[in-house]
């Protein structure tokens, strides 16, 4: 039974419930899996309205009997009613720490050489005549108290208790009849240490959990390692901004090892010391080279004070406030430190410091000094991180392994350049599953930790992380796609699973594309491809939808929906229109527009509206989550967050007297003072062109626009409350002549004549089919809308679904296969129709991946034809600018220069060189594009 499948048993059983329906038990049903009939063998966990009885012995574990007692509220909860002496039983227990669990093994009763010595292992089984006058149990046993506390969280996840019931207000859907299935469930996880990160906390979760608990302490941790749990998480970074969890509150950490959590302390605070304590209590420089006596005994407080908690200890050391060391820092000097570090350890615990599990972060410079040759012993799991962007920058060898293992450091969140994204989710978890992915491949398996910044709204990536780490053959990309719905019908019922998991797969990839905080009014383009209005648009229809699925779900799902979906949607679409309406202002106070005072008015609306939304976050349920929506976003200038959210500033036109004629056609941003020519209009290409007729003075403004071909049309809009009005300008391709023409449009009014040409072209040749087809010296093709995939000593292509900025991924599996000669492996082939013979640049749009292994670049090769292959890096620039262009473009745009031998259809070809490049788009263009974001619109395939 796998994670995965634990959703999809939930979305089944909630569609069955909620059709009323009594399906009979199936053979081929899941081993344990929930099912909602009473079929031969199958135990009742609830049956009648009336859970089971729960059973633990008082020996084990505590961490192990509070879980036994959420257990106990979670059937009670999704019951309605209470547990009689005489319901069914379940027993709980821990190997070897549970007389009844022990007895059923040395009875034969209870298998577990499935989990016995398995970390974090469970089973869960159907077990008859457990014991005399019992007929029937359910049991769970785990190898360790980790394995019987995910044991019984997973039992109330599948049965029908999202983990996010409390820090989402997923509601719990009353189930009168739930059965689990004959046989039995068992589970251990793949990645041994599965954790996520607080961090960049303030202002939003500082302000709330001072709200809420008084502060970063016991009772709020508490609430966090109950959610790390039942997510099979079981490691915490700690919030560390001016935040010490063992200084601040002393209950904090031994709470955590009650519970079943493992504490460590970020990348870059070594021993078990937060750097705020430092700050509170150190003296001296935090310079080891100068001051190691005063530092060494800072750190040896931090072991004693670990005591026998259990803990994973990060040892190394960065410069002061999480900076780099002094720069030319010796490697030499951070092994004494390492080696220092070590020698504490072992002098506190009275043991072979091997034996206290211990982590170096090679993060940023750190990972240089890794490079230039630093070590450290064996048993020191090294974290391999990304570039804090999603893309990891180092793996081990395929097949190289250490005594401590490796592991991946991931964001989902981040404070630096070039700029930080901090407020809403902006991952997806495609990106997530093709990274992670790597790192399973090439065993990086010992530690995944991720930075959640302040964990809500970070719920969806969170869970799929951790649900990854578990168990990654659970999520094969087959499955990748149902992720998303699975996982809404977990929180809100199979009905609408299927629209909420596409609202949260498209609001995601929206976000994606770039991080809101990097979006502003030049972003987008106005008047190239009509991407301004493609972008609200898009935005627009996730509205739509989220409103109408808010409106048909029932009371005690709005919570949940406002903050998992309705919310992230509706902020981000309002973020995207202001940013778009700036963008406007500016333009049409360059044109004298006096639409250009309306748009400054919408920015004003749109800024407050951003407010009025949070205000809605702090006010549901009561106001549970109030300041959890307090991080700022509007208004950055530099890296670096505003302090508060600050208007854009906007321009004010004053009209001129009487009505005054303005023109601005698509492509330019000038105004057309007497003629311009409209960007072609090609039969295989953009099929229509606009013209915008709008007022500059203060009078109203009438005008006449008419064409100069009976088969041009010019279709007239509605007129905007400032006077504007779009033409769009089309072709009756039936009548249009072939080949080029040029048609004049003409607009009169106020005594002024503005002639705009349109250029039309209706080629002679019909395009070949199956090919995509030039027009206007321009293809766009998405990668995965190849003519044929050739595959290659057992390497082939696989496309991720949802992938990246416009539709998807493709990308070579097995990710471990050794680079193929260019020209001699695996490649993709694109049939185009060139228009002509001539030079033409490619231009290969692929995911901001690094390499990986330790290169100065992954690499493909181009070929056209049966020409010898171009080889190309992906990384032909490793300046800090261009990585920051890649990041937040959230694409590398790869240029090939090709010559086109004549017209008619080619094949361009996409080799496979090295493992880890994803293809997105190839744009095929005879001259410069004109600027825009995401680029044109995909061209037409006959």
């Amino acid at each position: 039974m796998t994670k995965g499948a634990s959703m999809l048993q939930v979305a089944v059983l909630g569609l069955l419930l909620a059709g009323g329906l009594t399906i009979p038990y199936v053979a081929t049903a899941q081993p344990a899996a929930v099912t909602v009939s009473a079929a031969p063998g199958a135990f009742p966990l609830i049956r009648g309205g009336r859970p089971a009885r729960i059973e633990a012995d008082v020996t084990d574990y505590p961490g192990v009997l509070r879980a036994v007692q959420d257990l106990r509220g979670d059937l009670a909860s999704l019951s309605g009613g209470a547990a009689s002496r005489e319901a069914p039983v379940v027993i709980i227990g821990t190997i070897g720490k549970s007389a009844a669990i022990d007895a059923l093994i040395a009875a034969g009763k209870l298998d577990v050489s499935g989990v016995r010595g398995q970390w974090d292992g469970f089973v869960q089984q159907v077990v008859e005549d457990p014991r005399p006058g019992l007929k029937q149990a359910l049991v769970i046993a785990g190898a360790d108290k980790r394995g019987t506390i995910y044991g019984a969280y997973d039992l109330s996840e599948r049965a029908g208790v999202s983990p996010w019931s409390w820090w989402a207000d997923a509601p719990v859907i009353r189930r009168a009849e739930v059965f689990i299935a004959p046989g039995a469930n068992v589970q251990k996880p793949r990645v041994r240490y599965r954790g996520i990160f607080l961090n960049d906390e303030n202002p939003a979760l500082y302000g709330w959990a001072n709200k809420t608990f008084g502060g970063f302490n016991h009772a709020f941790y508490e609430r966090v390692y109950e959610l790390t749990l039942r997510l099979k998480g079981n490691y915490l970074w700690p919030a560390m901004w001016g935040k010490a969890l063992y200084d601040d509150d002393p209950l904090s950490a031994p709470l955590a090892d009650e519970m079943g959590v493992i504490l460590g302390t970020s990348h870059h605070e070594a021993m078990m010391r937060a750097h705020v304590e430092w700050e509170r209590y150190g003296q001296g420089r935090w310079d080891y080279a100068k001051n190691p006596q005063v530092l060494r005994e800072f750190w040896r407080a931090g072991v004693e004070r670990m005591g026998a908690n259990e803990s994973l200890v990060t040892v190394g050391m960065r410069g002061d406030g999480d900076e780099p060391m002094s720069e030319g820092t010796a490697t030499k000097l951070l092994e004494t430190i390492v080696a220092d570090q070590r020698k504490i350890i072992g002098e506190v615990t009275g043991q072979d410091p091997a034996k206290t599990p211990q982590v170096w972060a090679l993060y940023k410079e750190v990972q240089d000094y890794y490079d230039a040759g630093m070590r450290v012993p064996d048993d020191v799991t090294l974290l391999f991180a990304d570039d804090n962007w999603g893309n990891i920058r180092r793996l081990p060898e395929p097949g190289k392994t250490r005594p401590g293992g490796y592991g991946v450091y991931y964001h989902f969140d981040y404070v630096g350049g070039p700029r930080n994204y901090k407020w809403l989710n902006t991952n997806q978890i495609e990106r997530v599953w093709e990274q992670m992915k790597l790192a399973a491949d090439y065993g990086a398996d010992r530690l995944w930790i991720v930075n959640v910044g302040d964990l809500k709204p970070m719920e969806l990536p969170t869970e799929f992380f951790l649900d990854y780490a578990w168990n990654p053959d659970a999520i094969p990309l087959d499955r990748l796609p149902a992720y998303t719905s699975d996982w809404a019908a977990a929180q809100f019922g199979p009905a609408r699973a299927g629209e909420i998991g596409a609202l949260l797969d498209g609001y995601t990839k929206l976000n994606a594309r770039r991080k809101p905080e990097l979006i502003d009014g030049a972003t987008f383009s106005l008047v190239h491809d009509r991407e301004a209005e493609r972008i609200e648009a898009e935005w627009a229809d996730l509205e739509r939808r989220a409103d109408a699925v808010r409106a048909a779900l029932p009371g005690d799902a709005d919570a949940a929906f406002f903050q998992l979906v309705w919310f992230p949607i509706k902020a981000s679409a309002n973020y995207n229109r202001l940013q778009i309406a700036v963008g406007r202002n500016r333009l049409y106070a360059a044109q004298g527009r006096v639409a250009a005072n309306g748009q400054a008015a919408l920015v004003k609306t749109l800024f407050d509206r951003d407010a009025e939304l949070t205000r809605q976050h702090d006010a549901i349920k009561d106001g549970k989550w109030v300041h959890m929506m307090d991080q700022t976003h509007i208004g950055y200038t530099i890296w670096q967050q505003p302090d508060a959210n600050i208007l854009p500033a906007t321009q004010l036109v004053t009209p001129a007297a009487g009505a005054v004629l303005g023109v601005a056609v698509e492509g330019r941003e000038a105004t057309v003072e007497a003629a311009t020519d409209l960007p072609l209009i090609h039969r295989y290409g953009t099929q229509n062109r606009w013209i915008d007729v709008f007022a500059r003075g203060d009078a109203p403004l009438a005008f006449e626009a008419s064409s100069g071909a009976a088969w041009l049309q010019v279709a007239r809009g509605t007129a905007g409350s400032g006077g504007d009005t779009r033409l769009e300008v089309s072709v009756d391709w039936s009548k249009a002549p072939k080949g080029i023409h040029r048609v004049p449009v003409t607009i009169k009014g106020a005594g002024q004549v503005v002639t705009v040409t349109a250029v039309v072209e209706n080629p002679a040749r019909p395009p070949a089919s199956g090919a995509f087809v030039e027009a206007g010296g321009v293809v766009v093709i998405e990668a995965e809308h190849h003519a044929r995939a050739t595959s290659a000593a057992g390497v082939g292509w696989k496309t991720i679904p949802g992938l990246g900025r416009t539709l998807s991924g493709v990308t070579s599996y097995p990710s471990t296969a050794p680079s193929s000669l260019a020209g001699q492996g695996p490649s993709l082939d694109y049939r185009i129709d060139f228009e002509r013979a001539g030079a033409s640049d490619l231009t290969v749009f692929v995911s901001p991946g690094l390499d990986f292994r330790g290169g100065k670049g992954l690499t493909f090769a181009v070929s056209l034809n049966d020409a010898p292959p171009v080889v190309v890096n992906t990384i032909p620039d490793a300046s800090e600018a261009a990585w920051n262009r890649a990041v937040a473009d959230n694409v590398r745009q790869l240029r090939v220069p090709l010559m086109i031998p004549s017209a008619g259809v080619h094949t361009v070809k996409l080799w496979r060189v090295d493992p880890g490049v994803v293809f997105q788009r190839l744009v095929l263009s005879r001259q410069a594009l004109p600027e825009s974001y995401l680029g044109p619109a995909e061209s037409v395939r006959r």
